[in-house]
């Protein structure tokens, strides 16, 4: 994630020529976007970045996946922002300017490191969710002769709340993974959705999408 075009340019063409395969995002919601539309091995990120910075995003891709390997690239060398940067989650911190040599070195050195962790299934994954079956691949909800075809923003919600069951999430986290942004309208719109989401799932009195005041959301299904 980096804002500067030309700079961005430069490392994505260089990671390209070393056998990598690159997605560059210009801002930060687009970056935690980008990262939630599928696995991902490394994440390169700058600090200073429009919409959402590299502090910020780091925390949100924490709570996303807390074992994928984080690296700063940032102008800011200063020991506050280095100290910052490592309680954000990074796994190193890289200062601008820096040795092209160098910094594909350190980047080697923190995928050997972490190597060994186990990777996240890729394959088609549903969601049994009380009496239901839910395929998030095919926005489908499914419970004996019921079945409902959800929109993606619809579909794009459960699944957070699917994959974090009995967890809350941050309604700006939401936000930002289904619309790719957090302002007012995006939040009444996300409550709109709640509600029709729980209308969909109410054949079941053990399904509950509660709400967290002031904080998120949380799905709760009961034995």
């Amino acid at each position: 994630m980096e804002d500067d075009p030309g700079l961005g340019f430069v490392i994505q063409d260089n990671l390209l020529q070393n056998g990598y395969v690159v997605h560059l995002c210009r801002d930060g919601k687009e970056g935690l976007m980008q990262f939630n539309s599928q696995p991902y091995d490394l994440c390169i990120l700058d600090v200073m970045m429009p919409k959402k910075d590299g502090f910020e995003l780091a925390q949100d891709i924490r709570k996303l996946n807390t074992e994928v390997p984080i690296i700063f690239l940032t102008a800011k060398s200063m020991v506050e922002d280095k100290v910052k940067g490592f309680k954000s989650g990074a796994d190193d911190y890289i200062t601008k300017p820096f040795s092209n040599e160098e910094f594909l070195l350190r980047l080697e050195a923190v995928l050997k490191r972490t190597s060994g962790v186990e990777k996240l299934d890729v394959t088609p994954k549903t969601f049994t969710v009380g009496t239901y079956n839910f395929d998030p691949d095919n926005f489908l909800l499914q419970s004996g002769a019921y079945s409902k075809t959800l929109t993606r923003k619809e579909a794009g919600i459960l699944k957070l709340l699917c994959e974090r069951r009995n967890q809350v999430i941050e309604r700006e986290l939401i936000t930002n993974l289904v619309w790719g942004d957090d302002n007012y309208f995006v939040g009444r719109s996300l409550d709109v959705f709640i509600t029709k989401l729980r209308k969909y799932l109410s054949e079941d009195p053990k399904v509950n999408i509660s709400n967290v005041h002031g904080v998120g959301f949380k799905l709760e299904i009961g034995e």
